[in-house]
């Protein structure tokens, strides 16, 4: 250029466009943008691969769970608020009619651990030598035996606090009384504390889910 504004040396004004202030805050609020969602996918990624504790601890107490992740009754604890894994009511012993019956070379034996069962509020039905197939068979402290069924099964539960190792067994009998077959190590009835703990422990609530503790 000349006259005035004649430029003059060997460099040149440099000609720049201004700065697009709007374009400039949008990419940096997009960026932000990136970062934050890449931060929380980070986050569920750990979640997942950690198995979600957290999440599922939360979850557990707000619908009332516990450790076991079985549903609770507030007030009691129970499982399922307390209306199931429950056994069933066990029977009285004055309701179990017991037939005693002697398996050892030992004379008496039946009569003695009849009046012993007598004494514990057992009803005693018939007191005699044990048939011939289980004649001197029995080697442990002795054997229950009733007719199949949960009742029976109960039944023989309940008989079976009395005494220390004795096998159960069912038949095809008909009626609702149980057999005592008494074996080679039998001495005499389980101490009544012993039998009292027994029957307790026999009337606490089972697990009611296989590994669980939770009713199915």
């Amino acid at each position: 250029m000349g006259g005035k504004y004649r430029i003059t040396g060997n460099r040149y004004p440099r000609m720049r466009r201004r700065r697009n202030r709007l374009r400039i805050v949008l990419v940096s609020f997009a960026a932000l943008f990136a970062l934050s969602l890449g931060g929380w996918g980070t986050l569920q990624l750990i979640d997942i691969f950690s198995g979600g504790s957290s999440a599922s601890a939360a979850g557990s107490s707000a619908k009332g769970e516990d450790a076991a992740g079985c549903a609770t009754d507030a007030k009691t604890g129970d499982a399922d608020g307390g209306r199931s894994g429950k056994r069933p009511e066990l029977p009285e012993p004055g309701s179990i009619k017991v037939n005693v019956l002697n398996a050892t070379d030992r004379s008496g034996l039946a009569q003695s651990t009849a009046d012993a069962l007598e004494k514990r509020g057992f009803k005693i039905g018939k007191v005699a030598n044990a048939p011939e197939e289980f004649d001197k068979k029995v080697d442990n402290t002795g054997l229950v035996m009733g007719a199949p069924g949960k009742e029976s099964d109960a039944r023989l539960k309940v008989l079976g606090t009395q005494f220390g190792d004795v096998d159960t067994r069912f038949d095809d009998r008909k009626g609702d009384d149980v057999d005592f077959v008494i074996g080679k190590k039998y001495d005499k009835l389980a101490a009544e504390k012993d039998a009292d703990a027994a029957l307790a422990r026999l009337s606490k609530p089972e697990p009611s889910r296989s590994g669980s503790g939770c009713e199915n």
